[in-house]
């Protein structure tokens, strides 16, 4: 049986990741992690049945208090950060779903899972769908090598590009030369007309109230174009690929950045 801490369990994604791991086999809702719960028992969580599982404001009573083996946050790249670590210090598998991670980061926390002997996942996106799309992306980009980007959040989104386009544009330019597309001699009217600029490609973000995820990856080329878009329509979208991570984050040692690292296609290096 593998207990389980989920951190942001008030969130639409927290919510969701809670009744997945209170549906299935083998998994068990040791605790949860909210800053803003009373700390006891989680009654109160709107929405949501009343479920006889203790509640914790931080990670390192909860860690000292209750026998973990996976963490899953879902809270905001600041926390998610914090979280990681502790979850390693503390010998917790952390599976981070939040964005906001630098190369340094990476590296650092890195280092620490491999120091632990432990596995860590972050993930910019859980849609398997989503990864399907990011692999699709970097197979066709071998072949055509114009590519714009548009991804679409809610508005309450914090960060912008959103962790899925910016790990799409970095698996593109592995197989992709920079370039600089469009005119060369082009310009903008008002500034940041063109979107932010990632290796030549241009990467564009909307905020709108009505959106979950969405990702548009566009190729040009002489008299073709091709566009792979995923759509996630709700929250539960994501769960299938929390569940992927819980499974795979107690097989291997060390942190690895992007679900697309568990999925595989034929023809993958």
């Amino acid at each position: 049986m593998t207990r389980i801490a989920v951190a942001g369990p008030r969130g639409n994604m927290g919510k969701e990741a809670v009744q997945l791991v209170e549906r299935t086999d083998g998994f068990t809702l040791a605790a949860v992690i909210d800053h803003r719960f009373n700390q006891g028992k989680m009654m109160d969580a709107e929405g949501m049945a009343d479920l006889d599982v203790p509640v914790y404001k931080d990670v390192d009573s909860c860690f000292t208090s209750e026998k973990i083996d996976v963490l899953v946050d879902l809270t905001n790249p600041e926390t998610g950060k914090v979280h990681l670590r502790k979850a390693l210090e503390h010998r917790v598998r952390p599976v981070v779903g939040t964005t906001g991670f630098s190369e340094e980061d990476i590296d650092e926390l890195g280092r620490l899972a491999e120091e632990k002997e432990l596995g860590a996942l972050i993930a910019p996106n859980f849609a398997v769908g989503a990864i399907l799309l990011m692999k699709f992306s970097k197979m066709a980009a071998a072949y055509m090598e114009d590519v714009e980007i548009i991804e679409q959040h809610h508005d309450r989104k914090l960060d912008a590009p959103s962790g899925t386009a910016m790990k799409t544009a970095q698996m593109i330019a592995e197989v992709r030369k920079e370039k600089q597309q469009g005119h060369p001699e082009e310009s903008e009217a008002w500034a940041h007309a063109r979107g932010a600029d990632y290796e030549g490609m241009k990467v564009h973000s909307v905020r709108l109230p009505g959106r979950v995820a969405h990702q548009e990856v566009l190729f040009g080329g002489e008299g073709q174009t091709l566009t792979l878009r995923h759509d996630s329509l709700n929250r539960t979208s994501f769960m299938p690929g929390v569940k992927l991570a819980i499974e795979e984050v107690q097989t291997y040692t060390g942190l690895v950045y992007g679900l697309d690292q568990l999925i595989t296609l034929e023809g993958d290096q």
